[in-house]
């Protein structure tokens, strides 16, 4: 409390609306990102996986994860990776529970998390991580501090701005969840009557019509119904 400074008056008090809100999906690929992160963006045995907590500025780099998948596969990898620390998975359900990793982060990519955290900016958890090898981030700040963090990632990090404005902060959809290829997947699989009872299309005939092959198109559906799924009984 600053001395000899009265507190205003009821009806006094002027409210700043200069807060923004942001969410960003960046796609790191061009960094020098851990073989760890690599394996559970594309591993089958993991269906989604979700950052809750980070500490990035005091070495080894923590991070607390919401993981839903195989956990003893998981246990597993830990086990065996060298650039692992310390970890543990504390489960929740059979495939569903929390992981705490502490380990070395490549200067790069602590560096990126870093630059979240800075100035007026704030995370609204959880980070996704999707499919692609991209994580999807909602931040709150300061407009001044929102710009500054747009123009501040690397210009060869691809970043794409979803959502910018000061109203409500919503956690995302069952939709938005969703990564561009899954989206396209389910889009196709919808048109061609992949969902319709009875079943007039397979997941063949979806591959067909996005040209790539049967067991990618399946698992982006696998993946999507999963995400769309859990989504909405949470």
């Amino acid at each position: 409390m600053r001395v000899g400074r009265p507190f205003p008056r009821p009806g006094s008090v002027r409210i700043h609306t200069t807060m923004k809100r942001i969410r960003l999906t960046i796609h790191p690929q061009s960094l020098d990102t851990p073989a760890l992160y690599r394996y559970l963006t594309e591993s089958p045995d993991i269906d989604a996986v979700e950052t809750v907590n980070w500490n990035v500025r005091t070495p080894p780099a923590g991070f607390l994860l919401r993981v839903r998948g195989d956990l003893g596969a998981l246990r597993e990898r830990l086990a065996a990776d060298p650039e692992v620390t310390e970890h543990a998975v504390f489960p929740v359900a059979d495939r569903d529970g929390y992981c705490v990793i502490e380990g070395r982060a490549p200067t790069e990519s602590r560096a990126l998390w870093e630059h979240f955290t800075r100035g007026s900016l704030m995370t609204v958890p959880p980070v996704e991580w999707n499919d692609d090898g991209s994580s999807t981030v909602t931040l709150v700040g300061t407009e001044s501090d929102v710009q500054a963090l747009v123009d501040g990632v690397p210009g060869d990090i691809r970043v794409d701005a979803e959502r910018v404005g000061s109203g409500r902060i919503d956690r995302r959809t069952a939709l938005d969840r969703l990564t561009d290829r899954q989206r396209e997947a389910v889009a196709a699989a919808v048109d061609l009557g992949y969902y319709d009872t009875p079943r007039s299309a397979t997941v063949a005939d979806v591959a067909t019509e996005l040209d790539r092959a049967i067991s990618t198109v399946g698992e982006h559906l696998q993946r999507a119904e999963a995400k769309v799924m859990t989504r909405l009984f949470e």
